[in-house]
Parts: C-alpha cells; structure tokens; sequence
C-alpha cells in the first residue's frame, strides 16, 4: 500500500497552531482557578469589598450619624430587638450603634488605609529600588544601607514613634504606613532590576539613546512588576493589620473615624463583664480580610512565578 502524504499547500500551520493558542489573560484564570482555597478566599474578598463600597446603601444603620442613636440600646446582645424595632443581628456596642453597620463602615476605612498607602509605598519604593539597581555603585550601597537599617526596626515601632511626632488622622497614618512599608518594595524590586538590567533589552535602549526616565519606567520597570504584584497583596494585609493595631493602641484613626481596629478597642473594657460581641464581631471581620487577602496574593505567587507551581 502507498503512503498518501499531504501536499504542503494543504498544510495551514498558523491555523491549525491558533486552536491551540491560550490568551495570557485565560491562562492566568485557569492557573488561578487550580486552587480552590484561593477561589474561596476571592470570593470571600470580592463579598467584603462589596460590603465595604455599598456600606452606605445596604447598612441597616448609619452608626454615625448621632440622630440615629439611642443610649437605651447599649450593649444589646445579638439578636436582641432595638428600641425602633429592628433587629441587631449583631448586638449593638456601648455607643448603641449596630455592630453589622459599623463593620461596614470600619471596612471602607481600614481597606481605604490599607489600600491607599500601600500604593503610595509602591510607587516610592519602586522608584528608589530602580535608581539604586539601575546607578549601582555608592548610590546603590548608600540606599540600600538606609533600608537595612529601617528594616532592622519592627514596623509597629516606627508607625508609633510617626504617629507621636506626626498626630492622629487619616493623613497621618498613611504616611506613617507609607513610611514604613516602602523599604519592602524597594528591596524587592532592587533585586529583580539587577537582573533585568544587564538583558538585551536594555542594551538595545542605551544604543537608541533614550532618557534615563524612559529606560527606567517604561522598560526596566514593566519587566519588573510580577514580583510586585505579590509583594503588594502582602503589604495591604499587613497595612490593614498595622493600622488596626495603631487604632486598638489609640494612637491610630481618631474616634470619628473609626476602623476595625477601633472597634475592636471600643469594646475591650466590656470584655470582663461578658459583652464579648463588641470586639469579638469586629475582630473576626479584620480575620476574614486579612486572611481573604493572603489567600489571594499567595495563589498569585504560585501562578506568577513558574517555579513554585503545585
């Protein structure tokens, strides 16, 4: 029998190779969707974030808004009916605010915090990470001995030593938070900018005589931000963690403010007696953000960096 071969105008390579091409957007999605603890924690982040952005539109209550408040239903254990008749599923604090609509208040403020300072980090830390790999020499070694030196010291230390000279508010811990987390990006994408500064890439650049600000920001660091994307998740996590603890101390967002953290020190004095739900509520939404976050920015961690692929 005689082989019948193909003619090879009859062969379409590109075609048939495009049934098989997976845009890099699907890839991401399937690689992140292996994990169904990382699907959980999404899902259970996108839920709080929503909470937190309709706070004002599905809160039963605008807990701060005094016209709202009555003294007689302080401390109402959950489930107990409040003086209007409606139910505080949550209990009700020393204030008679309802614990539920002050969790979602605290929520847009601790993600606001959160959120916002760890982009301010990121973008000074990124710039001096990239100015010190990309001058080297006794600018890189004078930067990174100010960050070794920073990074010596415990966070919650120096956001308190800010906090005393700067004052209270919403300002000032962000640059408190900023202050402290900017050492982290600029270590991390110092060490990826050493190793992408010497590529083709790069070279081809100097020949072509660009700016140094272009080389820097729209080639150096595009090529550098996978590493920053997990650094990031990370860092919003700890921002939210530090600010509540800065708030629980009293040195953080004032009391008109107040964010998780503040709501959990409100109801530390009532512990002891056993109105236990004042602070234990609170604290289990800072638990279910925090831990949503981490759970998210650990699978990125995994489908950004092929090496650590399960």
């Amino acid at each position: 029998m005689t082989a019948v071969y193909p003619e090879i105008s009859d062969v379409r390579p590109d075609e048939d190779r495009a049934v098989f091409v997976e845009s890099p957007l699907r890839r991401f999605v399937s690689d992140f969707s292996d994990s169904w603890i990382a699907v959980f924690g999404l899902a259970m982040l996108l839920a709080i974030v929503f909470m937190a952005v309709f706070a004002p539109l599905i809160a039963p209550q605008n807990p701060y808004d005094l016209s709202t408040l009555d003294l007689l239903d302080s401390r109402l254990t959950p489930g107990e009916a409040l003086s209007s008749g409606r139910i505080a599923w949550l209990g009700t604090d020393g204030l008679g605010r309802d614990l539920l609509s002050a969790i979602m208040y605290g929520l847009r403020i601790s993600l606001a915090v959160g959120v916002l300072s760890a982009l301010i980090a990121l973008f000074v830390g990124a710039s001096v990470g990239l100015v010190a790999a990309y001058a080297g020499g006794w600018v890189d070694a004078v930067i990174m001995r100010i960050v070794d030196i920073q990074l010596s010291f415990p966070a919650i230390l120096i956001g308190l030593v800010l906090i005393a000279v700067l004052g209270s508010g919403t300002e000032k811990i962000i640059i408190a938070l900023v202050a402290v987390q900017w050492s982290y990006y600029a270590r991390t994408i110092r060490g990826t900018a050493l190793v992408e500064r010497h590529k083709e890439y790069i070279e081809a650049a100097h020949c072509l005589a660009l700016g140094k600000f272009v080389i820097l920001f729209l080639h150096l660091l595009p090529n550098c931000l996978p590493p920053l994307i997990v650094v990031i998740t990370v860092q919003v996590a700890h921002s939210i963690a530090l600010e509540a603890s800065l708030s629980f101390l009293g040195v953080g967002l004032p009391v008109t403010e107040p964010s998780l953290g503040r709501l959990i020190a409100n109801g530390f004095e009532y512990i002891m007696s056993g109105k236990y739900w004042i602070s234990f509520f609170p604290g289990i939404a800072l638990l279910l953000l925090i831990l949503s976050i981490n759970l998210v920015g650990d699978q990125l961690r995994d489908v950004l960096n092929p090496r650590l692929q399960r």
